[in-house]
């Protein structure tokens, strides 16, 4: 662990399993975490307060849940309730895809950064275990750590932004082992796509048979609350 608790870090959290564990992460590495979650107009809404628990129990510097509402243009289950939630795998880009949302959330997390003195911005992206997410690709991740280096004025004038992925390359049962050994309470996320209204999972959406299926490869006890 590093010892320069001076650094800061801005973590995109959405209270999933990936992100809690990126939280951990980026703690272990001896940043001060600022967490940042969008209420953005999903039909999941529940997993802020799991993000709202997640930040507390990993002692995020601090929290903050930002109402940013794209889901009036639609073109998404997760934010269209005219678009059933799919309950399967399927092939090509899903339609739990929301257009530009990680994009549009790191671009907040972007200023938000500039305006702490961050240069370290954390994302929970992953192309290995991974719905076929167009924004979840190394090739974003790297462009948009271009962009931010070009934008802001931290960048032009030398004190530029690092965009950390570090669950990029790591299959789900990895991740869990990994925020295992960090102690990560499991318990206190929600990764469904169509949870009940206290937050039981569905047990059936493409993130549900990922989670579930990582926690079994990875021989952790899954501590899921399905409905």
């Amino acid at each position: 662990m590093s010892d320069d608790i001076s650094r800061k870090a801005v973590v995109l959290l959405s209270g999933g399993l990936d992100s809690a564990t990126v939280l951990a992460l980026a703690a272990a590495s001896g940043a001060r975490c600022y967490a940042l979650t969008f209420d953005y107009g999903q039909r999941h809404r529940v997993e802020l307060e799991a993000a709202r628990r997640v930040a507390q129990a990993l002692h995020a510097a601090d929290h903050r849940v930002v109402s940013l509402d794209i889901g009036w243009m639609g073109g998404s289950a997760l934010t269209d309730a005219a678009i059933p939630v799919p309950q399967e795998l399927s092939a090509g880009i899903p339609v739990t895809y929301v257009p530009a949302r990680n994009t549009v959330f790191l671009s907040i997390a972007l200023g938000w950064a500039e305006v702490l003195g961050a240069a370290d911005i954390y994302i929970g992206a992953n192309a290995v275990d991974y719905s076929g997410y167009p924004d979840c690709r190394p090739e974003f991740i790297q462009a948009f750590e271009r962009l931010a280096n070009l934008a802001t004025r931290a960048g032009i004038e030398g004190r530029g932004f690092r965009v950390h992925a570090p669950l990029m390359k790591l299959r789900k049962h990895e991740i869990i082992r990994e925020g295992a050994r960090l102690g990560v309470d499991y318990s206190l996320t929600l990764s469904c796509y169509d949870p009940d209204a206290s937050g039981r999972a569905c047990g059936r959406c493409d993130s549900c048979r990922l989670r579930a299926q990582g926690f079994a490869e990875a021989g952790v006890p899954d501590p899921t609350r399905c409905r």
